[in-house]
This record gives C-alpha cells, sequence and structure tokens, in this order.
C-alpha cells in the first residue's frame, strides 16, 4: 500500500545510498530510504520511511508511515501508521495511530485529541454578588462618582450633607 501523496506531487527522495547527519526540514513530503541522523521538521508535511530507512532522529511532521526503522521521538499533529515491516523505538505523540501485525514497537504513546471549537465547553464560575460599602452610596441612593478614592468619598459626601 503505497502511502498518499499530496496533490500537487511534490515529494522529496532520499534514496538507500544518502546518508544525512543534521537537521533537515523542508515544505514538502519526504520520503526516505537511506538514512538520517538528527531531527527531522516537516510540520504540515508527510514523512515516509521506506523499507531500507533508518532514521535515528527526533521526528515532527503531519504525518508519519514507518516501514523501516526509526529510533527516536515521532511528534505527528494528524497520524503515525508503523507498517508490519516496521522497527520503532521511541516515544510516539498523535491525534491517531495505526499499528499493523508484525510491526515493532516499543516506547510511549500518546494520543492527544483533535481539538474541535463546537465541542469545547466552557465552564465560566459563577459571579460572585456586589457588595457596594454603606458609605459610597449618597443621600439619594446613588453611587458615588467613579474615580474617588475612598478617603475623597468620604469628605465629598460628608461636604454634601453639610450644605
Amino acid at each position: 500500500m503505497e502511502p498518499n501523496r499530496p496533490a500537487t506531487g511534490e515529494m522529496a527522495h532520499i534514496g538507500k545510498s544518502v546518508f544525512i547527519k543534521g537537521e533537515l526540514s523542508g515544505s514538502e513530503d519526504l520520503y526516505v530510504d537511506g538514512e538520517v541522523e538528527g531531527t527531522i521538521e516537516l510540520r504540515g508535511h508527510s514523512l515516509t520511511v521506506g523499507p531500507n530507512g533508518r532514521v535515528r532522529a527526533h521526528v515532527h511532521a503531519r504525518n508519519v508511515v514507518v516501514q523501516g526503522k526509526v529510533t527516536g521521538n515521532i511528534q505527528a499533529s494528524e497520524r503515525v501508521d508503523l507498517r508490519a515491516s516496521a522497527n520503532v523505538t521511541g516515544d510516539i505523540t498523535t491525534a491517531r495511530i495505526a499499528v499493523e501485525d508484525g510491526a515493532f514497537f516499543k516506547g510511549g504513546i500518546d494520543v492527544q485529541r483533535e481539538s474541535k471549537p463546537e465541542h469545547k465547553v466552557e465552564v465560566k464560575p459563577e459571579p460572585k454578588p456586589e457588595v457596594k460599602p454603606a458609605y459610597a452610596t449618597t443621600a439619594a441612593g446613588s453611587s458615588a462618582t467613579s474615580g474617588s478614592s475612598f478617603s475623597s468619598q468620604q469628605t465629598s459626601l460628608g461636604d454634601h450633607k453639610k450644605n
């Protein structure tokens, strides 16, 4: 079963004889059939590790399909597929995961829920009743002007009562 390719057909390919050491990032899908050591950053794009692929890296991508060997943590925003020939050692963080029969996996899995605004429930605390101090009201029952400090309210109220 071939991995889903983007509609534009853009996919970089690292062949069997290629060895890359360092930080690898891109703005297109990537197929690795060689060796990569370091980090792979393909946020928003897919990584496929082919049957001959050997990856010793921390991986960040939208989707990750593993047919070869990956040693390192995988963080996929959408999905991780471990095919029957996969050998993965490391922690996986993703929204969805599929593990075929025969795949080897050693590590932890953290399945994150996709946040959907229409299902989000916000709990609001009950409003506390407003308690107005007795000195903040005038003889007519209306509140004193805002912006006055406590002492000026007392003074102005006292002056009001003298008139």
